[in-house]
C-alpha cells in the first residue's frame, strides 16, 4: 500500500513539474510542448503584414482556395488581379465612425468593412482610462469583417472588399429617442454589377443587420457569390496572461458538426477539417471574452472556409451562391455581424449554438449549470466577488458528506500515524516486514490509506468546471468586489489574496496526516506551495474561489478532527 501511495504521489508530482514546464515555455514566447491544444498556437513577434503584403493577383482576403474542392476550382479564376483605384478613387475614399449606446464603429469606404470595433461598456485591461477595442485596423493588429462579391470561374471582377464605395449620407450617431441608425454603401459599377451594403444598428445591440444588395446593371445575366468573412492575424490578443491559456482563433458551428474551433497553427499547415457546407450555422474569431460572428438565417445555402490570407494573417467565412440575375434584376442577402462580449444569455437568445464561443472546454456540462447558479446568486447579492463565495459555500454543503468522509479517513490515519513512524524507525533496516507490519496496523485500525483521496477525487471535475466558468464570463471583467479588488479578471495588484491563499493552502497542508516517507512528506509541501506561487499571476476572482474553498475545507476538516478525538495539530517538515 505504500508504494501505492509513493507511485500516486510521484505521479501527480511529475504531472505538476509538466504543466509548470508548459507554462514556463508559454511565458518565454514558445509553443508548449506537451499541450499545445491548450494555448494560442500562433504568437509572432512580427506585426500583421496587412494589406500591403498582400500579393497583387490577389484582393486581399477574398477567399481563392475553398476546404470544398468544387467550391476551390469553381474560385480559382474567379479573382483576377483587381486594378488599383485611381487617384480620384483614392482620394474619395475615407473612414467613417458611427456610435451607438454599446459601441463606436469605424467603417472604411473601401469596401464598405468594419476596420475597429470600440467596447463602450467595457474598459480596456491595460489601461481602465480607454475603451476596448475588439476589432482594429492598425500598424500591430489586424482584425476585419469583410464581404463582397466574386463570380464562378472565368466570370468577371465583381465589386470586392476592395472597391471604393460611396457612403449615402445620414446620422452618424444614435440619437436620443432612436432605436436604429442606418448606414448605406454603394458601389460603382463592377463587371456590370452593383453591390449596395447597408448596416442597422440598433440600441442596446451588439449585433448589426447587415442587408446585401446585388444589383445587375449590364447587359448579360450574371452568377455572382457573396462572400462574409472575418481576418485576423495570429497574435495572442493585448494583455492576455502567460500563466493561464484561452483558445484565440477561428470557428465554425453547423447543425450536422457542431462547434468546430481550429487553431492558427493547424490552419498554418493546411490541416483544416470542418464541415465544407451547411444550411445553416455561424462563422466566428474568438478570443477571451470577446468574439465577432457572421450570421445567416437557416436555410441558406452556405460553403464554409478557413484560410492562410499572407503571413500572420488568416481569415475565417462562408460563401453564398446566388442564382442567376439577368439583366435589370435585383437579389437581396439579409445577415447579421455580431461583435461583443460573450454574454451567454445574450448569445444564446441571438441564434443557436452562439453561445458555445465561450469554451468551457471539454466540461461544459457541468460548467454551463455551474454558470446558471452563479448567475442566480448574483441576481441576489449583486456582486460577483460575494457570488463566488456564496457558490463554492454551496457546492460544499452539497459534498458535505463526502468531504467528511475523506476527512474521517485522514483523521484516523493522523491518529494511527505515531505508531506508524515508530515501526519504521523500529524496522527501517527491514523494508518487508516493515511493510507487512504497516498493513497489519492499517487492517487492525480499519484504516484506508486510499480513503481520503478518493471522495475529494470525485469532486475535481467539479470544481475544475467552476474554475472555467470563472476564467471564461466575461462579468468577471472589471468587475469590483471590495476595497482594492476593483477588477476580479486581473490579479490582485497588491497580492493579498494570493499570500491569504498560500497561508491557507499551508494551514490544510498541515492538517493532513504526514505520510511516513520524508521524501514523501516534503513532496507533499512542494506542490501545493509551488500551486501558491502560480495563483500570484491569477485573476483576483480565480483567486477568491480557492482561498474560500480552503477556508471551508479546514473548517470543516477541524470540525471533524475534533469529533473524532484526533487534536487538530498542525505540523510542519523538516526540510
Amino acid at each position: 500500500m505504500n508504494d501505492i501511495r509513493r507511485t500516486i504521489l510521484w505521479v501527480i508530482f511529475g504531472f505538476s513539474l509538466v504543466m509548470l514546464w508548459d507554462q514556463w515555455q508559454v511565458y518565454n514566447g514558445r509553443k508548449p510542448t506537451f499541450f499545445p491544444g491548450a494555448t494560442p498556437a500562433v504568437v509572432q513577434p512580427q506585426g500583421p503584414t496587412g494589406a500591403a503584403g498582400v500579393p497583387a493577383s490577389v484582393p486581399n482576403g477574398v477567399p481563392v482556395a475553398s476546404n470544398n474542392s468544387a467550391v476551390a476550382d469553381q474560385l480559382a479564376g474567379a479573382v483576377p488581379a483587381v486594378a488599383a483605384p485611381t487617384t480620384a478613387a483614392a482620394a474619395a475614399r475615407e473612414r467613417v465612425v458611427v456610435e451607438t449606446d454599446v459601441f463606436k464603429l469605424t467603417f472604411d469606404t473601401e469596401g464598405g468593412s468594419l476596420v475597429k470595433a470600440e467596447m463602450l461598456k467595457h474598459a480596456d485591461m491595460a489601461d481602465k482610462t480607454r475603451k476596448f477595442v475588439l476589432l482594429d485596423d492598425s500598424k500591430d493588429r489586424v482584425y476585419l469583417a469583410q464581404s463582397g462579391l466574386i463570380a464562378g470561374a472565368g466570370g468577371p471582377v465583381l465589386p470586392t472588399h476592395k472597391s471604393v464605395m460611396t457612403l449615402a449620407p445620414g446620422e452618424r450617431s444614435l440619437k436620443e429617442g432612436s432605436q436604429t441608425l442606418e448606414l448605406r454603401f454603394e458601389s460603382a459599377e463592377v463587371g456590370g454589377v452593383k453591390l449596395v451594403k447597408t448596416y442597422i444598428l440598433s440600441r442596446g445591440s451588439y449585433a448589426v443587420a447587415v442587408k446585401h444588395e446585388v444589383i445587375n446593371t449590364g447587359a448579360t445575366a450574371v452568377a455572382p457569390q457573396l462572400y462574409l468573412q472575418l481576418v485576423r492575424d495570429g497574435n495572442k490578443p493585448p494583455g492576455e496572461s502567460s500563466f493561464y491559456s484561452t483558445f484565440t482563433g477561428p470557428a465554425v458551428y453547423t447543425e450536422a458538426k457542431k462547434y468546430q474551433k481550429v487553431e492558427f497553427a493547424d490552419i498554418e499547415k493546411g490541416k483544416v477539417d470542418i464541415e465544407k457546407s451547411a444550411e445553416n450555422g455561424y462563422v466566428a474569431m474568438v478570443q477571451h471574452y470577446f468574439a465577432s460572428a457572421w450570421l445567416l438565417g437557416d436555410g441558406i445555402k452556405r460553403e464554409l472556409f478557413m484560410r492562410k490570407v499572407d503571413n500572420n494573417l488568416y481569415s475565417v467565412g462562408m460563401i453564398v451562391p446566388l442564382e442567376s440575375l439577368a439583366p435589370g434584376a435585383r437579389k437581396t442577402v439579409e445577415a447579421r455581424f455580431f461583435a461583443g462580449p460573450q454574454e451567454e444569455k445574450m448569445l444564446e437568445a441571438m441564434t443557436p449554438g452562439l453561445e458555445l464561443v465561450k469554451d468551457y472546454g471539454w466540461l461544459t456540462m457541468l460548467s454551463k449549470p455551474l454558470y446558471w447558479l452563479l448567475d442566480k446568486l448574483h441576481n441576489l447579492i449583486s456582486n460577483w466577488g460575494w457570488s463566488i463565495m456564496a457558490l463554492v459555500l454551496l457546492l460544499k454543503i452539497a459534498f458535505y458528506w463526502l468531504n467528511a468522509k475523506a476527512y474521517a479517513s485522514m483523521a484516523k490515519m493522523k491518529a494511527v500515524n505515531p505508531r506508524i513512524m515508530e515501526m519504521r524507525e523500529r524496522l527501517k533496516d527491514n523494508p518487508q516486514q516493515m511493510q507487512q507490519e504497516m498493513m497489519r496496523i492499517y487492517r487492525e485500525e480499519k484504516v484506508n490509506p486510499m480513503g481520503g483521496c478518493l471522495p475529494i477525487m470525485i469532486q475535481i471535475p467539479v470544481f475544475i468546471a467552476l474554475y472555467w466558468v470563472l476564467l471564461a464570463s466575461v462579468e468577471m471583467r472589471n468587475a469590483p468586489w471590495l476595497g482594492w479588488i476593483q477588477d476580479l479578471s486581473s490579479p490582485d495588484p497588491f497580492y493579498v489574496l494570493p499570500i491569504v491563499m498560500a497561508l491557507t493552502t499551508v494551514l490544510q497542508t498541515s492538517l493532513n496526516p504526514a505520510p511516513p516517507d520524508p521524501m514523501q512528506a516534503k513532496m507533499m509541501w512542494f506542490m501545493p506551495l509551488a500551486f501558491s506561487v502560480m495563483f500570484f499571476f491569477f485573476p483576483a476572482g480565480l483567486v477568491l474561489y480557492w482561498i474560500t474553498n480552503n477556508v471551508l475545507s479546514i473548517a470543516q476538516q477541524w470540525l471533524i478532527n475534533t469529533r473524532m478525538g484526533v487534536p487538530p495539530k498542525f505540523h510542519f517538515p523538516k526540510f
